[in-house]
């Protein structure tokens, strides 16, 4: 495989165990959606550890983040596309509605409520906790380093096909 830089490096099959020598042949992808599993989950069992969801915080956040109150659609058709489902978001809105975190007006905009923000509070200090345990020995300097490859790769796929001209 030749790199748009000129060099050639072999794809090798994903290792879990490879060595710092060895992951410039490594798939991005195998990677990527590794980091993606294991942060995710691990957000995911300790919002349930305090009886909350990661889309419940994606709507509370949504819902307390606008510069208008949202309608449900509105909602539904912003986050859908980070949800496991269709459906998924639209069942969240209702579940929030249920536990009372949020309340629907007159012009059926969704707002949060007391328990709603307090909720919400709690949930971005989870999100922030956990994001520290992610970040643990990993300056903002790498960080940024290595979303500028992903974010790179990203408009490399996008591209046209033109080796050297990504959209």
């Amino acid at each position: 495989m030749e790199s748009l830089t000129g060099t050639t490096t072999d794809q090798a099959p994903a290792n879990p165990a490879a060595t710092d020598d060895t992951l410039a042949t490594q798939p991005v992808g195998y990677w990527c959606g590794l980091t993606h599993t294991t942060v995710t989950r691990h957000l995911r069992d300790a919002m349930a550890k305090i009886d909350a969801t990661q889309p419940q915080y994606w709507v509370l956040n949504r819902v307390n983040g606008g510069p208008s109150a949202p309608s449900r659609e509105e909602v539904v058709a912003q986050l859908t596309h980070l949800a496991d489902g269709p459906h998924e978001i639209a069942r969240t809105v209702d579940q929030l509605l249920h536990r009372e975190w949020l309340r629907i007006d007159d012009g059926q905009r969704l707002h949060l409520t007391d328990a709603g923000e307090a909720a919400r509070v709690r949930l971005r200090e989870l999100a922030t906790e956990i994001r520290a345990v992610v970040h643990r020995g990993i300056s903002d300097e790498e960080y940024v380093a290595a979303l500028k490859v992903l974010r790179k790769m990203v408009a490399n796929v996008k591209g046209d096909g033109t080796p050297g001209n990504p959209s």
